[in-house]
């Protein structure tokens, strides 16, 4: 028993021991990967896969600003023409987001047996030249390397050096995996390193891509950031999904405690009254403005003045009156 029990200890001492070895050079908390790991795992049983229905989108939806990686599979099973596909997504994907040094930036990195970062964060600030760089992407063909290709964006896309906003500035950093096959490498380890550096993965699996992989690399919750198309020929559509899932958040929308008007700014809000109202200090519900009326008082001197002629050209019109009614009757 004890000699099981021994067996048991230094298996998982050489586990721990892997593990740390693999990722402290990066500065990777072997304890952190191991938990999101068994994280991912716990919820690999349930069924959160997202089949495209694409829906419309609000036309002035404004996305948030992204340091934006995409991980393109190129592997021999990707045909020339559906490889094409791929880049019109990354085109269309690429017209739907705010582009610019303090909005969202780009990075491409394309994978087979061997990787290769087609265009850094900081390489192309607007659109048409990001889109030209797009159109100019070969595939490398040969094998899956999905992991290394995982490792490789994050160590070298999503780096200061290559672009990506500092944690201070408190920019999202997004990557989006587009894959049609099975990953001839390890994807669970380094997809829980790199959401546990702050990189939220979305994966997109294509006809046979694996699902267990794509759930194994992908943040949670799942259902949100596991996305399956069954040919290139469609992949395209998803843009709308995408757009809807970075859309900037309304923080209006998302609900608020203002009496009268929610007014939003960036990633908060704050009230306002309808016209005729005014704050109160609770910066939250609104109170009428009290109108200022003005009474005027005048002399009683003048009051009995006014009355005494009012009373005497009463006196005199009723005079005229029963003189006039006389002088009818007398004719």
């Amino acid at each position: 028993m004890k000699s099981l029990f021994g067996s048991l200890v230094y298996c998982l001492f050489l586990f721990v021991s892997d593990v740390y070895g693999t990722y402290r050079l990066n500065g990777f908390d072997p304890q952190q990967v191991t938990a999101q790991s068994y994280a991912q795992r716990r919820n690999i049983a349930l069924p959160p896969l997202r089949t495209l229905a694409p829906s419309a989108t609000d036309n002035s939806c404004r996305s948030r600003p992204l340091d934006l990686v995409f991980i393109i599979d190129s592997s021999r099973s990707v045909r020339p023409g559906e490889f094409e596909k791929v880049k019109i997504f990354l085109a269309d994907m690429v017209d739907t987001l705010d582009v610019g040094p303090e909005a969202t930036r780009v990075a491409v990195v394309n994978y087979a047996s061997t990787v290769k970062i087609e265009f850094l964060l900081k390489a192309h600030l607007n659109k048409p030249n990001m889109k030209q760089a797009i159109t100019r992407i070969e595939p490398l063909a040969a094998g899956t390397m999905t992991g290394l290709a995982i490792k490789s964006a994050m160590t070298e896309a999503f780096t200061e050096e290559s672009g990506a906003r500092p944690k201070s500035k408190n920019i999202a950093k997004v990557a989006i995996i587009v894959t049609d096959g099975r990953p001839q490498d390890q994807v669970e380890e380094v997809s829980a390193a790199a959401r546990g550096s702050g990189i939220e993965i979305y994966a997109v699996g294509v006809d046979r891509a694996d699902m267990t992989s794509l759930r194994l690399m992908a943040s949670n919750p799942l259902e949100d950031h596991v996305f399956y198309v069954e040919t290139y020929g469609v992949i395209e559509k998803l843009t709308s999904k995408f757009r809807e899932t970075l859309c900037g958040v309304d923080p209006c929308a998302m609900g608020h405690d203002c009496e009268h008007i929610c007014v939003s700014s960036n990633a908060s809000h704050h009230c306002k009254c309808r016209k005729g109202y005014i704050l109160n200090l609770d910066q939250k519900t609104c109170t009428l403005k009290q109108m200022k009326v003005v009474v005027v008082v005048e002399e009683p001197c003048k009051c009995e003045a006014r009355l005494a002629f009012q009373m005497q050209t009463q006196a005199a019109l009723q005079e005229i009156t029963a003189r006039h009614i006389l002088s009818v009757s007398s004719q």
